[in-house]
């Protein structure tokens, strides 16, 4: 099978930032060959998507996942190397283990951080030799694969305090691909939004609103914070809008508490809080306010609300959604305030 860059774009690694341009690229070139590579990056930022991309650029062998951070016990070496019958109490049938079923394609070693010493020994053994012994057997077995491993851990610094293995470090770094978490590429944020709505949608829509509120979140769980922000937007709504309100409560609480954080600087009188009336209308196109002249101990209403307008605006570094929501008014009725005072902002 052999998947045209168009493929992989349009259906695993979704966005136009120079970052996932950089990682095409580079998934395009890995799969033409079986170097060993490892993946870096923070939980959630699609390592084990691209390490299929890799696989599905030419191979027509398995790609088998291996979840280092499940195999634990003592029959975590069967689940690797399967074993033979009778090898242990339990072992009544023969059982192929995931190295041997890997053989002529990928195996994808996730979280191979979490793997133990001794077994960071047998693998080594694995990739260097290309055999290895099941469980309770004399005879050696043969699989050879592609090795694609993927970490959220510095494996050096791991390395450094003896936990991992100075001779497989090096054997899997080969080509080391770090992975940008979601919040240094927002800009692939609505091409990933359109990718799962088209997924688990129904004729869904974001409003503008929605989309801009997503923008401004942080995004610590990344692309898979992502996919189930989606999948609980269409869960909650029936209709084809899906709106602020339907944003799960992780973004809610993201959104109160700016506007929590705006309303206390409000308060305090910070640097970060409204702008004194002068200041604050040196910002118009109407006449500049006299700095000597009296001022009445009371603003008037329209003056109040420029300077919210202002100040929240201030505060969200123009992003006007944010503003908005923190005022508590609709984007349009912001827009529409901001032509009203003439406010060039």
């Amino acid at each position: 099978m052999v998947a045209t860059s168009e493929t992989i774009r349009s259906h695993v690694l979704v966005g136009q930032s120079p970052r996932n341009h950089h990682v095409l690229r580079l998934v395009e070139k890995l799969g033409h060959g079986r170097w060993p590579t490892l993946l870096l990056g923070e939980t959630g930022t699609g390592k084990e998507v691209v390490a299929r991309s890799i696989h599905n650029v030419e191979s027509s062998g398995p790609f088998v996942t291996i979840d280092c951070s499940s195999l634990v016990g003592p029959l975590m070496e069967s689940e690797l190397f399967g074993h033979v019958k009778g090898a242990f109490t339990g072992a009544v049938a023969l059982k192929v283990g995931l190295i041997e079923t890997a053989h002529g394609g990928t195996a994808f070693f996730d979280e191979i951080g979490e793997l133990p010493l001794d077994m960071q020994a047998k693998l080594l053994r694995v990739l260097q030799e290309k055999e290895f012994r099941p469980v309770g057997s004399l005879l050696q077995r043969h699989s050879d694969f592609r090795i694609v491993a993927a970490t959220n851990r510095d494996l050096a610094k791991e390395v450094e305090k003896g936990t991992f293995r100075r001779d497989l470090f090096y054997r899997l770094n080969v080509v080391s691909l770090r992975l940008a978490p979601l919040r240094d590429r927002k800009e692939d944020i609505p091409a990933l939004i359109a990718h799962f709505i088209t997924r688990y949608g129904k004729n869904h829509t974001l409003t503008q609103e929605a989309l801009e509120a997503m923008l401004s979140y942080e995004w610590p769980g990344n692309i898979r914070e992502l996919e189930n922000c989606i999948q609980h937007m269409v869960a909650v709504n029936t209709g084809p809008l899906l709106h602020v309100p339907d944003l799960p409560s992780m973004l809610q609480n993201h959104l109160a508490a700016k506007r929590a954080q705006y309303f206390s600087a409000a308060a305090s009188g910070s640097a970060t809080s409204l702008k004194p009336l002068g200041e604050a209308l040196a910002h118009d196109h109407r006449a500049p306010v006299d700095p000597n002249a009296p001022r009445s101990p009371v603003l008037p209403l329209s003056e109040v609300e420029r300077q919210a307008i202002l100040g929240a605006l201030e505060f969200t570094n123009g992003d006007r959604a944010v503003a908005a929501h923190l005022l508590g008014i609709g984007r349009t009725t912001l827009y529409r305030k901001l032509k009203e005072y003439q406010l060039a902002v």
